[in-house]
């Protein structure tokens, strides 16, 4: 997976480093990522889900540009639509304090229990798309879920859990 690190030189005082994640794996990383779908935690996961929070260390100090769209807190109300038989939904940010977004969106759960993420723009095909999201699905239940990313923050690598709630 190719990283790509944003704004690291004032990372440590004011901003995380996040890192977005390539699902197009390099050859030499290409064994690690299994492609064999979780379809049992992807049914689990269909359906309407709000974002109801965004929780990592250091959170008062350090602002987390989640996705590479807005700030993680922007993400907090979010609609989150998945359908698991095509693997496709959508997302929209309705935060009243941030410039509102919506994007269809392309996603599968492997069976190493990695979530991928591709945002796509309207009309656009996601294979068109080479940069998406590799995050961790856990505590999965019938009506919450959690979706946890890295980011790099002073040289050391912290936990951004985005909690989903079932919206329907």
């Amino acid at each position: 997976m190719k990283k790509s690190i944003l704004m690291c030189m004032i990372a440590a005082l004011f901003f995380a480093c996040k890192s977005s994640s390539s699902t197009t794996a390099s050859s030499s990383e290409a064994t690690t990522l299994s492609t064999k779908l979780d379809k049992k935690t992807q049914v689990a996961l269909k359906g309407n889900w709000v974002l109801t929070n965004v929780s990592y260390p250091g959170s008062d100090y350090i602002k987390v540009n989640s996705f590479d769209l807005a700030d993680s807190k922007c993400f907090i109300g979010s609609t989150w639509s998945f359908i698991s038989n095509n693997n496709k939904g959508n997302m929209a940010l309705t935060s009243p304090s941030c410039t509102g977004f919506s994007s269809p969106i392309v996603w599968s759960i492997n069976d190493q229990g990695m979530f991928v993420l591709k945002i796509l723009n309207a009309g656009e095909k996601a294979k068109k798309v080479r940069d998406g999201y590799l995050l961790k699905v856990a505590g999965v239940t019938e009506n919450s879920f959690q979706l946890v990313d890295n980011i790099n923050v002073g040289g050391q690598v912290k936990d951004v859990v985005y909690q989903f709630q079932r919206a329907n």
